[in-house]
Parts: C-alpha cells; structure tokens; sequence
C-alpha cells in the first residue's frame, strides 16, 4: 500500500436513460399488471473517472462521455437512449474537472480503459501523447478490433481505432496499492479498480461490471446491457468476495444516488 496516495473521483458527464438498461427488477424497471400506467422509470446515469496521484506517476481511470455526443452517437441511435445534460452548471466533462486540478492530458502517465463503450472511452484520444501509456484488457481489444463499420452495440470503432492499446490479462497489480480486476460479462474485458488507501481504506470502483446499488444484491440484479450474463454474475461474486475479505467501498458505475455521498474533485478527495 503507498504510503502517498491521492484519489480524486472525477465528474465526466450525466447521461439521462430509461433505467431499464440498467436494471431489470421487478417493480422498478419492469412493471406488473397493476402498474400499467406508471411513466418509464426515466433517471440520471451519471459517469466519472477516477485520478489517482501516486509516487510513481498520474494514474486515470476512464474518461466518460464526449462534448459532441449528440453527432458522434447518432449514428448509433444511442443518442435518443442516452442523451448527456446540457445543464453548464451541472457536472463537467473530463478535460474542465482535468482543469480544475490543474491538470491537462499530458500530466497523465498512464490511463486504463475499463472497457472500450462510447461512455468511458470516448475521450481516450485526449491521450495520445508520448508520455501516457494506454491500458485495456486483451479481451476487450480483440473484441473491438474485430468490430467493422461504425459502431457494434455501445462499442464506436472511431473512439479507439488509433490509440496505441497496451493488453493486460487477468487480475493485474498496476503499482503499489492500485489493482485491475478482470470483471467481464458486460463486455468481453471489463475490468474493475481496486485502490488500498491508508487512510480511506480500500475502495472498489466497479466500471459496467456493476451499474448501480440495487445491481448489486445479493442476490444481483442484471440488466438488458450484459453481452454474457453468467460472467456477469461470477464477475459480481468475484467483487463481493473480495468487498468482503478487505472491507472495501463499492463505487459502482451509474449510480446516481450514491454519487451523491462521494468525495467528488475539486472539492475532495480520498487518502
């Protein structure tokens, strides 16, 4: 475990969605007999990265959604499914929460990519600088490679078609106190962020492996964005064993609720 570690959890774009991408739970995104004429379960899905400051260099974690959403997305529909809020009071892309630190792409040594979706890679190519190494599970990157034409589901080819991806298999100590975990299910690589904190403890940031607090059971919950859901549940015991056995905070993807309570940048920060 560093000894000097900050964690910084970044605001990187609302997105608002019908809940049922999220969620498939009786009662609240899937609706009985009695509950015909109740409006879709319609709410915020909220993205962030995650900046660690570590001895050894500037580590990001995603990058969230992208300022021209709305004509990179269309496209592929998702734009009507998934449209970012244009509130400028409300939460900031990555490149002003970057600012806010006073930071700009070129401070970053390394970032990982969780997975390659439209909402957590889509700023990746602010990176293509000399210094940052570029990290995704080996997966995820044959999987996207192999994808031709514009997009395949939430994947958008132009997102990462030039970056230089470096592949990691398994579950992967990336520097002292900081680990990616292999959580596939929602895609082929999904990967999940373990951070061991000396003062904060240990802190779980699940990416798409777990959406919200209501995904996460027990029993789990899962949703209609899952491209294998077997993986998808063993990913999930696999989280809650390790929750369990090192005490962890579990931040989960899109949680909008929890968001709420997190020690957001500029502000504050964990330690």
């Amino acid at each position: 475990m560093a000894s000097e570690m900050k964690v910084h959890v970044l605001s990187t774009g609302v997105m608002e969605t019908d809940l049922t991408w999220l969620l498939l739970q009786g009662g609240t995104t899937i609706k009985s007999r009695h509950q015909r004429e109740d409006p879709i379960p319609w709410g915020e899905c909220p993205t962030h990265a995650v900046l660690i400051e570590h001895p050894e260099g500037r580590i990001l974690w995603d990058t969230g959604v992208p300022r021209d959403w709305e004509t990179r997305w269309a496209p592929t529909g998702f734009h009507d499914f998934f449209p970012v809020q244009e509130d400028p009071a409300g939460p900031g892309y990555l490149d002003s929460s970057l600012a806010q630190l006073e930071l700009t792409p070129d401070d970053i040594d390394v970032l990982v990519l969780s997975h390659l979706h439209f909402d957590h890679a889509a700023n990746a190519s602010m990176f293509t600088n000399p210094k940052t190494r570029i990290i995704a599970n080996a997966a995820e990157i044959e999987g996207a490679r192999a994808i031709e034409g514009y997009s395949q589901g939430a994947h958008i080819v132009s997102d990462y078609a030039d970056l230089d991806l470096e592949a990691v298999s398994g579950d992967v100590q990336l520097v002292d106190g900081v680990h990616l975990i292999e959580t596939p299910g929602h895609t082929w690589g999904t990967m999940s962020l373990r951070v061991d904190l000396p003062n904060d403890g240990t802190k779980i940031f699940t990416s798409d492996a777990v959406y919200l607090g209501a995904s996460w059971g027990p029993p789990a919950t899962g949703a209609a964005i899952v491209w294998d859901n077997l993986a998808w549940l063993e990913s999930v015991a696999k989280l809650r064993g390790i929750a369990e056995a090192t005490g962890a905070e579990v931040v989960f993807g899109h949680d909008a609720e929890q968001r709420k309570s997190l020690r957001l940048a500029p502000d504050g920060y964990y330690s």
